[in-house]
């Protein structure tokens, strides 16, 4: 089955691979040498109203186009071009010309109405035409026999058909053996195109160019009736669908999609299709430009040496010209001293590459879409396909207003920017966002437009919806921090009514102690952000007021070891949301420190929750070390389970709230948990050991060697440091006045600097 070709008469089938740069160069040649009449390109038809905006100066690949259903934009495809593909490369040589060019695969409103539990299953195996023919040809890299046969050949001085011809006839004899290749539905993608040359050829004559993935041209050249194409069309569902162009990236093109044809090196690719002049060299001195912005020790001689080993390996293994793999191979053993560490540099940042296109503003896009693009320009915020880190001062209104429209697009689903931990503050003003954007967000933005016309309006509807669609506290109270962080204020009322009407029904204490710390989160940032948090005070208040009552009952209610790690948790996560509360109600604290003495002293409150109670009011100072000291001998007593014990070491002494330094410092705590340890039954020990092993091995090594010296030294030399005479070297049995008033000064100067800087009340 050998295409048709203008030798024989017929139309002109260019089979190509869709991301090649030698066959778009092939293209460009095969259709200045036939000069067709018109040209047809395998995609969607509902894309010839957009082929106009390919001319337009700001179109600047790689580009996509985009079709989704109207009512249901989640269901979408891309068809990808970059540069160097064939069909762009075929679409400008028909607009410099004035040629028609149209697209003929399988319409997107039929592709895109089968859902996927509705897709027609293989019926084998998918092959790999390349990789067929790559292993018939004795090679095997798919990748290098493209090189080879396709890429590293000049189509220009060559016979710019007789590639075409081979390649057609080559996937002839793969039909003939495999058929369909195990993918039915191409028969119908097949039968479409057909039809739509059957048309080109009345419009047209048979002086037209078909460019298509050269799997499809034995199967277009094939002489098959309208009437059997018309019966594979018969009955296909169908749905409205939109259609866009919208920017790609190099990185995307790297994956299988669109066409399912990824590739492994699009950055190569692109060097190849605009370096035609001694491509090798041009590539190296690239490799070594990124080596030196890296501060690596890369010269011109190395770009000289690097070239030569290249060639030579291409040489020794019959190759026409040096590939990607003599090229990196050479890069590794000159300028990267065999390490594959700045290896993995070039690859991602050349072979791959961050390019991302541009569209034009002319291309239809959802209005919420058009309000995105005008906030980005505004913010100087531009979208990049390569990773980067934004650091916002929340105190500037222009860094105020990123995170806004940052925290806005993630409510919506628009994940452009994910929040990440800032580097040297933890304070409430400062945000730090990593950033990337990635083709597929445009889908978002497209399913997020049911939402509104612009980003406030939208997400404030999201964020309505959310709250009233929201099964659990928990959902609401994060919706409100949300909110807060977004500045949707208009949103606020309707999840307060959603938070109270949740918080009166929820009677799960470990619900209301998970849906806590969220609100007392979000009243800080009223001082920061400008925002009336103060709506969230009266509900967090009263959570917190039913916390305090039904947490010791819940705590003795036989918890198992699961449920008692899990309460302690929400007690840690209590304290910490009670202790932000507490500047608006000091009530609150005394209230709280209570409900700590009760689970404290209670003999039936699990070890890890009463060692916890005991530790948060130590630290707090209303729990004197001596009542310390007596809580600790009686959860340590003979009588105590050695589990319950140790899960009281736990509670008390475990996390990272310093229990290794507290020990450290009052070697009286540090004597009865020794005096206990060795007190344990044989039989026991071997229960306990575990829960004692995650509690001090999770010490810092300074602690742990300290905590040995002073085990080390024995009991005996711990008693005489509790009683009269000097104590050890490093130590001392209480706080020294003179020392402590020598850091006075430099406190005072601390404090005086940061408020200099102009940290808030809300931001400490």
């Amino acid at each position: 089955m050998n295409p048709r070709n203008p030798r024989a008469g017929g139309p002109l089938l260019l089979g190509v691979r869709h991301h090649g740069p030698g066959s778009a160069r092939a293209v460009r040649a095969a259709l200045d040498e036939a000069r067709p009449t018109a040209v047809l390109i395998e995609g969607p038809p509902e894309g010839d109203a957009l082929l106009p905006l390919a001319a337009d100066p700001q179109m600047r690949p790689p580009v996509a186009l985009l079709a989704h259903a109207a009512d249901d934009p989640g269901r979408a495809a891309f068809w990808p071009m970059a540069g160097f593909s064939p069909e762009w490369a075929a679409i400008r040589w028909a607009q410099a010309r004035d040629v028609p060019v149209r697209f003929i695969d399988l319409p997107a409103a039929h592709s895109l109405a089968v859902s996927e539990d509705q897709q027609e299953q293989p019926d084998s195996v998918r092959i790999d035409p390349l990789a067929v023919l790559a292993e018939s040809a004795g090679y095997d890299d798919p990748e290098r026999w493209w090189e080879d046969v396709v890429e590293h050949r000049d189509a220009v001085r060559e016979d710019p058909l007789a590639a075409f011809e081979a390649l057609g006839e080559a996937m002839g004899a793969l039909r003939e053996a495999y058929g369909c290749g195990g993918n039915p539905r191409d028969l119908v993608r097949e039968a479409y195109m057909r039809r739509q040359m059957r048309a080109a050829r009345r419009e047209f004559g048979d002086a037209y160019a078909v460019v298509c993935g050269a799997w499809h041209v034995p199967a277009l050249s094939a002489p098959a009736t309208a009437a059997a194409d018309r019966a594979l069309l018969t009955g296909l569902p169908k749905i409205k669908v939109e259609t866009t162009w919208v920017p790609w990236t190099h990185r995307r093109l790297a994956r299988a999609g669109g066409y399912g044809a990824g590739i492994t090196s699009p950055g190569w690719y692109a060097h190849l299709f605009t370096a035609r002049d001694r491509p090798v060299e041009r590539w190296l001195t690239k490799v070594a430009g990124l080596l030196r912005e890296e501060d690596r020790q890369v010269s011109s001689a190395h770009v000289i040496e690097a070239v030569r080993l290249a060639r030579t390996l291409a040489a020794v293994r019959g190759r026409p010209v040096p590939g990607l793999t003599e090229t990196l191979e050479a890069v590794r053993a000159v300028m990267c001293d065999g390490s594959d560490i700045p290896l993995a540099l070039i690859e991602d940042r050349l072979v791959v590459g961050d390019v991302l296109g541009e569209v034009p503003d002319a291309a239809p896009v959802v209005p919420l879409q058009r309000d995105l693009t005008r906030r980005q320009r505004s913010l100087r915020l531009k979208a990049e396909a390569q990773e980067r880190e934004l650091e916002l001062d929340l105190r500037k209104d222009t860094d105020a207003a990123k995170s806004l429209l940052l925290h806005r697009l993630r409510l919506l689903g628009i994940d452009w920017g994910i929040p990440t931990a800032s580097r040297g503050s933890t304070g409430t003003f400062r945000e730090t966002w990593r950033l990337r954007w990635e083709p597929e967000l445009a889908v978002r933005v497209a399913e997020a437009g049911i939402w509104g016309t612009n980003v406030l309006g939208a997400a404030t509807a999201r964020a309505e919806a959310l709250a009233a669609d929201a099964a659990e506290l928990g959902e609401v109270t994060a919706l409100a921090e949300r909110c807060l962080l977004a500045g949707l204020s208009e949103a606020l009322p309707a999840v307060l009514r959603a938070l109270a009407d949740r918080a009166a029904l929820d009677t799960d204490v470990a619900r209301l102690a998970k849906a806590l710390p969220a609100l007392a989160r979000s009243l800080r940032y009223g001082d920061v952000r400008g925002t009336d948090a103060q709506a969230l005070a009266t509900v967090a208040a009263g959570l917190a007021e039913r916390i305090c009552v039904a947490l010791p009952p819940a705590c003795a209610a036989g918890l198992d070891a699961d449920g008692a790690a899990e309460l302690r948790g929400h007690v840690d996560a209590v304290h910490g949301a009670i202790a932000l509360l507490a500047d608006a109600d000091e009530g609150l604290r005394g209230r709280w420190a209570a409900v700590l003495r009760t689970l404290a002293g209670r003999d039936t409150v699990p070890g890890p929750i009463r060692g916890r109670a005991a530790r948060l009011l130590l630290d707090d100072g209303r729990l004197p070390p001596e009542e310390t000291a007596r809580l600790m001998g009686l959860a340590l007593s003979p009588a105590a389970a050695p589990a319950d014990a140790a899960g009281w070491i736990e509670g008390f002494a475990g996390g990272s709230a310093g229990g290794g330094t507290l020990l450290v410092h009052d070697e009286r705590l540090l004597g009865l948990i020794d005096t206990w340890l060795v007190s344990v039954p044989a039989g026991a020990f071997i229960d306990v050991l575990p829960l004692l092993r995650r509690t001090f091995g999770a010490y810092e090594p300074g602690v742990k060697r300290a905590l040995g010296e002073l085990v080390r030294r024995g009991p005996a030399a711990r008693a005489r440091t509790s009683g009269p005479g000097p104590a050890p070297e490093g130590f001392g049995p209480e706080l020294d006045p003179v020392r402590a008033d020598a850091v006075a000064d430099v406190v005072r100067m601390l404090l005086a600097g940061a408020a200099g800087a102009g940290l808030t009340a809300g931001a400490r």
